[in-house]
């Protein structure tokens, strides 16, 4: 048995499934190519049928990838397979991923199916996906909860029928580590023709255990592990790649199991992730978080200055992260910031450069130095953006113990300038009541959070919203040095993705999320 793992990344569809981390075709784009440069083998950039914009977006990503496989999901249905043909078609090496529920829970509740017909809605959605391309994979939806002899003989008929890859899902992430591995045992043992394909796992993180339960699986024999950039996902979360990536390659000696990874990407892979997405992570993290590599306590700094090794499993470098740190301000000129974008992982040339540099030095004239952090929220406010009906040109709030608070804000709607007054309770809310006037919007604000995204007296702030209006919900997210001026941005942002999403709806699929 071959000793290397398939990684199959599904950020850009089981990770969007994640509440608020819908992406448009420009910010998918872009993340695929970063996971191209990751190594991945293969990437799931949508589900077609899900909208027309999902389609637009799969159908862009597969004319644009030529380094990995680009695959598309749809249900175990005719319609559903030729949406997600008609989006692959263009790519180098196109993979339909089609699927159907096998547990008993799931045939008797939602799919009101008997298990004779779901095996033949197997064999016909696999043999029409055969049809357009020999790159068909398999899903057995809720697997780890699906009896293992009915399991053995659905994949057996998907096999039978052409799929090269046979997906065993733990859809709600009930399974444990040792049930897990002896549940792959098991379907690799007792599956007819199980050496004609490649047997795949997909574990989520309800439980906490989707990276031990995939490592498990790995361990019993299964060949291909689908996993997500910062474990994003339905739920609690899809497994984690870059938890699975280091754990093969620190403990390659134990594991004897490898990828095409290039680690060194990781970092900047996670990073914009959770850019793109607006989803935080968290400082603990494994892997990618800000506390990963960081170490406090006087006897652990002790050691690591002695000897990396008494408290780093892992060189920071592997995964992307640099040991030394370029310094820069308002002295520095353009080559060295174009180098600092690329040590972050950003290529950005021509106009887009010239304008994130120019923002830069407003910047740096207010700030004594700019962090990693201060340069992701102007890549974030600049080039990671949709498009904008509504622009922040001016500002100004009064507010106190014995004024009423009071915004005046003028703003750019579509290329018309246009200013108005209001009043709030509090400066935050007399901007966004007048900001919502002018822009005829209704939206309710759900969340709003402030946080330092770097440290400091003169730190920025970074605001978070989420907001929703007929339905829709999206995520607007805004840094300034003046927190009023941040909530601003981050409300503007989140109305315009608002705007984004009301034109671009998105279909949501119970079904989708295996």
């Amino acid at each position: 048995m071959s000793n290397r793992i398939v990684i199959f990344d599904t950020t850009l569809r089981d990770g969007e499934q994640s509440p608020g981390a819908s992406m448009n075709a420009a910010e998918k784009l872009r993340l695929a190519i970063q996971l191209e440069k990751l190594g991945v083998d293969a990437m799931e950039a949508g589900f077609p049928a899900a909208s027309p914009g999902d389609f637009e977006a799969v159908k862009l990503i597969a004319g644009k990838i030529k380094k990995c496989q680009v695959t598309a999901l749809a249900r175990a249905s005719k319609e559903d397979i030729d949406l997600a043909w008609g989006a692959i078609k263009d790519a180098v090496n196109p993979r339909i991923h089609t699927f159907i529920a096998t547990s008993d829970i799931h045939l008797e509740h939602k799919l009101r199916m008997t298990r004779d017909e779901v095996v033949e809605a197997t064999i016909e959605a696999v043999r029409h996906a055969k049809s357009f391309t020999d790159n068909v994979e398999f899903s057995a939806e809720d697997g780890s909860r699906s009896d293992p002899d009915y399991l053995c003989r659905v994949f057996g008929a998907a096999i039978e029928a052409g799929a090269t890859t046979v997906n065993l899902p733990d859809t709600v992430g009930y399974a444990v580590p040792d049930e897990f591995g002896r549940l792959v045992a098991y379907v690799r043992e007792n599956t007819p023709n199980m050496d004609r394909t490649v047997l795949s796992i997909h574990c989520h993180n309800d439980l906490g255990l989707a990276t031990a339960n995939t490592l498990a699986g790995l361990e019993a024999g299964a060949r291909q592990a689908e996993v997500t950039i910062n474990g994003i996902g339905e739920r609690a979360g899809n497994t984690s790649l870059e938890e699975v990536a280091m754990s093969l390659f620190t403990r390659r000696e134990h594991l004897q199991l490898e990828t095409n990874l290039d680690t060194r990407e990781i970092y900047p892979t996670s990073r914009l992730v959770s850019m793109v997405t607006g989803i935080v992570v968290q400082p603990n993290k494994a892997i990618v978080g800000a506390n990963a590599f960081a170490h406090e306590a006087g006897i652990h700094q002790d050691g690591v200055l002695k000897n990396k090794m008494t408290y780093e499993i892992m060189e920071p470098e592997t995964v992307g992260l640099k040991s030394n740190r370029m310094v820069i301000g308002k002295h520095s000129g353009r080559h060295a910031f174009k180098q600092k974008l690329t040590d972050m992982g950003y290529e950005i040339d021509g106009d887009d450069l010239n304008r994130l540099f120019d923002r830069f030095k407003e910047l740096a004239d207010k700030r004594k130095e700019i962090l990693d952090e201060d340069i992701e929220v102007l890549v974030a406010e600049e080039i990671l953006r949709v498009p904008s009906r509504f622009q922040l040109e001016y500002l100004n709030v009064v507010s106190g113990t014995v004024a009423v608070p009071t915004a005046t804000v003028k703003l750019r709607i579509d290329g018309e300038e246009a200013q108005s007054a209001g009043f709030g309770v509090g400066p935050i809310d007399a901007t966004f009541n007048t900001i919502a006037k002018m822009t005829g919007t209704h939206s309710s604000l759900l969340r709003f959070s402030v946080t330092a995204i770097s440290g400091g007296m003169d730190a920025q702030g970074e605001v978070t919203v989420r907001l929703k209006e007929n339905g829709v919900v999206a995520l607007g997210k805004g840094a300034d040095p003046d927190i009023i001026t941040a909530s601003a941005k981050a409300f503007i942002h989140g109305l315009n993705r608002l705007e984004y999403l009301k034109q671009n709806p998105r279909l949501s699929l119970n079904e989708s999320a295996l």
